[in-house]
């Protein structure tokens, strides 16, 4: 069964553990991760989604933050902090660091970042094909105001996400360079030929809204024949983790399943969900779209496999 998944975050790579778990070797599975997050630091080319998809997959996450490497030591930042070298709000493992080495050392003698992402894959063994959805810049900004002069400005997402932790005044968020990005190679391909699609239970906003903000992979998304099936990142009005309802707020969507299934919309109106997956205990009316209840607490792979194994029901795939 050929089974694409959109993701980002550190819940998208956790639901892609349930995928694997769910089909095993006969699965075929291609995730199309957001690459909104990706920031230069010190340097560096930092790739957060498509690490954290690849080090939980690869047994090499640490799994109490859900994201960084597992047994991480920081004496870099240390050394950084030393010199008293900018931005001092984003650490970087030592451990972590060799990733980065090595993904910018690639980038920078030309290969493009899917490339370069199926080259450090070849160490992790994920059992998943991760392809960022472009190769090309596609950042996620936020305008703010600024807590310390007053002015409106935009930062990175990085920035708002990590060093303001959201708690700032914000007002809109910008996909800076998408609207010039194409799709990575084989990201079309597997939207268009795959049995079934899903959206994982990532940010609406900042994780999948990241990814529709590439041309292409809404109108992909519209026109495939496999079913699209989402499942909500909100469980009785609340994220599970990250801060989903800061982001959703500022677009002006509620953080209720219903509202975030409503903000994708169903393929018979424009949008581009057949199937919406709820928690057991919310409620949810989508206009045009199948909507299940079904338990979506992602507590280890095989309890998210039942996540993956509803999904495919919902599509018809089973």
């Amino acid at each position: 069964m050929k089974v694409t998944v959109v993701v980002g975050g550190v819940g998208g790579a956790r639901f892609l553990q349930g995928v694997r778990a769910f089909l095993g070797d006969d699965g075929d599975v291609t995730a199309v991760v957001n690459v909104g997050d990706d920031v230069w630091m010190h340097g560096l080319r930092i790739t957060p989604d498509l690490d954290t998809c690849m080090y939980t997959l690869g047994d090499g996450i640490d799994t109490d933050r859900g994201w960084g490497r597992r047994n991480e030591t920081w004496s870099v930042k240390e050394e950084l902090a030393a010199y008293g070298a900018q931005p001092d709000w984003f650490g970087l493992g030592d451990r972590d660091i060799a990733t980065h080495l090595i993904r910018t050392r690639m980038l920078r003698t030309g290969y493009p970042l899917s490339a370069v992402v199926e080259a450090l894959c070849d160490r992790w063994s994920p059992g998943v094909r991760l392809i960022p959805v472009t190769d090309d810049r596609s950042e996620t900004h936020v305008v703010i105001t600024d807590p310390e002069d007053g002015t409106d400005k935009a930062v990175h997402f990085q920035e708002w996400w990590v060093r303001h932790r959201a708690a700032v005044t914000t007002h809109s968020f910008a996909y800076v360079g998408a609207d010039k990005a194409t799709p990575a190679e084989g990201v079309l391909e597997a939207i268009e030929t795959a049995d079934v699609v899903i959206l994982a239970p990532s940010n609406p906003v900042v994780s999948i809204g990241a990814v529709l903000a590439v041309p292409g992979i809404r109108s992909a998304l519209r026109t495939t024949s496999a079913k699209v099936v989402g499942l909500s990142p909100v469980i009785d009005g609340k994220p599970l983790r990250g801060m989903a309802d800061e982001c959703l707020s500022v677009i002006g969507v509620e953080t209720t399943a219903e509202a975030i299934g409503r903000h994708y919309g169903a393929r018979s109106a424009a949008g581009i969900l057949d199937a919406w997956l709820i928690h057991e205990t919310d409620t949810a009316d989508v206009p045009g779209v199948d909507v299940r209840a079904v338990p979506l607490l992602m507590t280890e792979p095989s309890v998210t496999a039942k996540m993956v194994e509803a999904a495919l029901d919902a599509a018809g795939v089973l």
